[in-house]
């Protein structure tokens, strides 16, 4: 047994599965309580981080300044500069982080955490705004802060209400929430969130057709084509499909491995017009390789043509072929 524990509960499985269920569903609750309360205050925090200067300071102690950490991460990684400050090493020269221009976002569940006070005191009197994240509209938090963002005041999901549990998952959830809306204020583009993701999955999931795709020697065939100069195409490019162009270069349709056993009594002869599936599934340049991955997979296709996003129906030039292997060099899949 260990120190400060109770003699321990043998649970069943099911009793155990149900505790589960019981916890997130605590949760869930007041996630959608919170949700329902989201008034003026919300719109006050997120204009007030998306007018700031300078950086977002965050700051917040225990289990709070864990999810502190989350907020200012969060929003540096969606285009706002925050990072995060413990109280108490502020007190011992930390203060210096914060500066005018900044704005101070001090998050506590009680909303009295004794070790907020010198950080709150100072970023008074550099006139520095603060919004203030608590469940106690008349806590010392709320009354000094410029902006009091308040939520529910729920019971925790341990059973003596003691800790941590629904009250953070609602500072999570409420983090993510600013975070987004002062990215869609800021009109935070793919691009931007690339550059700020270079690295690891995330950064690969947005990586766009057109920098992985086949530009060169693609396999295209006139309509009149006969099966031996299509299935030189579709062999010789080792991508497996053939893509049929009229005289202007525009795509008429498409030839796969599943296209020609369809046909296989109907080969002899036969000209590309004649077997191409007339609507094939095109990707478009800008798409990112997980979405067009999605699309592959769905179509039980492993290879596509890449058409200009801006291209007519009756106007599709081919710029590229993107191949599934292509994709899973990647590391997706």
């Amino acid at each position: 047994m260990g120190i400060g524990f109770a003699v321990p509960k043998v649970l069943t499985s099911d009793g155990i599965l149900r505790r589960g269920v019981e916890v997130i569903a605590a949760e869930a609750d007041a996630l959608r309580l919170m949700g329902e309360r989201l008034d003026s205050d919300f719109v006050d925090a997120c204009r007030t981080i998306y007018s700031a200067a300078g950086r977002i300071v965050i700051t917040g102690m225990g289990k709070s300044g864990h999810v502190a950490r989350k907020w200012a991460a969060t929003m540096a990684a969606t285009g706002t500069p925050a990072i995060y400050v413990h109280p108490a090493e502020a007190a011992h020269g930390d203060l210096g982080m914060l500066i005018p221009g900044d704005v101070l976002l001090v998050i506590s569940n009680s909303g009295n955490t004794g070790e907020l006070r010198p950080f709150l005191r100072y970023a008074k009197s550099i006139n520095v705004d603060i919004i203030g994240v608590a469940s106690q509209r008349e806590s010392l938090v709320m009354q000094q802060a410029t902006v009091k963002l308040c939520y529910p005041a729920v019971r925790e999901a341990c059973p003596a209400n003691v800790a941590p549990t629904t009250s953070t998952t609602l500072q999570i959830a409420l983090g993510d929430a600013i975070a987004l809306a002062v990215m869609d204020m800021r009109g935070f583009c793919l691009e931007r969130m690339k550059n700020l993701h270079p690295g690891g999955t995330l950064g690969t999931r947005m990586t766009s057709v057109r920098e992985v795709m086949t530009r060169s020697d693609l396999p295209l065939i006139a309509e009149d084509a006969d099966m031996n100069e299509v299935v030189d195409a579709m062999t010789s490019s080792g991508l497996g499909i053939a893509g049929v162009i009229d005289m202007a270069g525009r795509l008429k349709g498409v030839i796969t491995d599943g296209d020609l056993r369809r046909n296989i009594h109907q080969l002899h002869g036969a000209e590309a017009a004649s077997v191409m599936n007339k609507a094939p599934v095109i990707v478009e340049p800008q798409m990112l390789v997980d979405e067009v991955l999605r699309i592959l997979n769905t179509n039980e296709i492993t290879a596509a043509f890449v058409i200009e996003p801006d291209a007519a129906v009756n106007n599709r030039v081919p710029i590229g072929v993107i191949h599934v292997h292509d994709l899973l060099r990647l590391g997706l899949g």
